[in-house]
């Protein structure tokens, strides 16, 4: 099958691309295809207006095509394109890392760029290894994960998350690692508004594997403050303090993945805040540059930064890590332009105050068909829908696909529809959205 692209008038084949995450043959047989974006819409190439209700995939925050950060990286371009990081910098990476730096959890000011969010899980597992050892404790090898975790799919990563779709072809390199258990909880928090009641009991899972695998053995937890991928999984009340508190009770490392609640998600600039926890490792991508050139970072407390590179002989390089494309010139010039933009627009502050409108407008779905459960926090919203007998995945498909020819994108993930709008939404392309999903349901078997 052959398209044409809008863009330079060639026609395209569609055999070539091996998609990601996709069902090839499937979307190969009935494409659906975007050609340029701007604001709050993708265009179809035939023309058609979609309402983007997932920020591409979580990422971007600001908006499509915002012209200070596409300036931004056109100007880099064509100053610099590139940059070797290895024993040579550049100013944009080293301002760009002080931006980050500047909105990041007090005490975290050390920024280690990557390309994307499976390589960021990677190095915030091989950094906390490395802080162990640093510290005279390498034995401190096992990294707890959860269940229905997902911190990308580089090798550390799949180990450590806990989605089996994602493990079960790869078993051999499942050693080192363990997972407490999940906190969804359908029978006790069904349309929770916010974080659920139950379910803080759910961190003495911790305490159980302490206990089997001894704290002298465990190197870190790894878990998203909000779970995204699996489901749009919000934390119980409670939940998250008690991990946190047993990980300094045992002198576990705590790591965040912020990959999709970095950068204004929950309205503010990270989960940590939101949540009042200060973790000692933190990923985040996606949103850091608004998705416009591939980046990712890890962010480091002053103890683990310290105890790494001081604990360094003079002259050696103190953490054997790092990418190509670390620091990259043009993805750090639109770090830049995106920080000062959310900043100069006061986004975190507009998702917070857009937040209740948003809970408000999800929840009045409680009563569409289909619909057991819904769930938010922010401006993150899941939608669970009662599989079809036998056929788990296919509502929540088909609700993708109607919606998209409906003109609106949502995401879907087992049989939970999942949104993640740009900051700059507004009160009447919220209801749009819900009655988009809502006309949608209402034609699904």
């Amino acid at each position: 099958m052959k398209l044409e692209n809008p863009l330079t008038g060639s026609m395209v084949s569609l055999d070539e691309w091996w998609m990601p995450f996709t069902a090839n043959r499937q979307f190969k047989a009935a494409p659906r295809l975007v050609a340029r974006a701007d604001g709050m819409h993708y265009w179809t190439p035939d023309g058609r207006q979609i309402l983007d209700g997932t920020a591409g995939l979580w990422c971007v925050n600001a908006g499509h095509n915002r012209r200070p950060i596409v300036e931004a990286v056109q100007q880099q371009a064509a100053t610099m394109d590139y940059a070797a990081p290895f024993q040579v910098g550049h100013p944009v990476a080293f301002e760009a890392a002080t931006a980050v730096a500047n909105v990041a959890p007090a005490g975290m000011r050390h920024v280690f760029f990557v390309n994307s969010g499976s390589e960021a899980a990677d190095t915030a597992i091989k950094m906390a290894l490395a802080y162990h050892r640093a510290r005279g404790e390498p034995g401190r090898r096992i990294i707890i994960g959860r269940e229905r975790g997902y911190h990308g799919v580089n090798i550390g990563g799949t180990m450590a998350g806990g989605i089996p779709g994602n493990r079960k072809v790869w078993p051999a390199m499942m050693a080192g690692v363990d997972h407490i258990r999940a906190t969804h909880d359908l029978a006790r928090n069904a349309f929770s508004r916010g974080q659920p009641a139950h379910g803080a009991e759910f961190a003495d899972e911790l305490d159980r594997l302490v206990a089997f695998h001894d704290a002298s053995n465990i190197a870190a937890v790894i878990v998203e403050p909000v779970a995204g991928s699996a489901g749009v999984l919000i934390p119980p009340q409670g939940y998250l303090e008690k991990l946190a508190a047993t990980c300094r009770r045992h002198g576990i490392l705590l790591i965040f993945d912020e990959v999709i609640t970095g950068f204004g998600r929950l309205g503010t600039p990270f989960a940590s805040h939101y949540f009042r926890i200060t973790p000692d490792i933190l990923t985040c991508a996606k949103a850091i540059n608004n998705a416009a050139v591939p980046l990712g970072a890890v962010l480091a407390s002053d103890a683990v930064h310290d105890t790494i590179v001081n604990g360094a002989p003079d002259g050696a390089i103190e953490f054997l890590h790092g990418y190509t494309y670390s620091g990259h010139p043009l993805a750090c010039a639109a770090v830049l332009a995106t920080q000062k933009l959310y900043a100069e627009e006061k986004l975190f502050d507009r998702a917070r105050d857009i937040a209740p409108y948003w809970e408000q407008a999800l929840h009045s779905l409680k009563d569409a068909r289909h619909v057991i459960d819904i769930r938010n926090l922010g401006l993150v919203g899941g939608i669970e829908l009662e599989p079809r007998p036998g056929a788990p995945m296919r509502r929540a498909f088909e609700t993708h696909v109607r919606c998209f020819e409906a003109g609106a994108m949502i995401r879907f993930t087992g049989d939970i529809l999942a949104m993640s709008p740009p900051l700059i939404i507004d009160k009447a392309q919220i209801d749009q959205l819900m009655a988009t999903i809502r006309s949608v349901l209402q034609t699904i078997d």
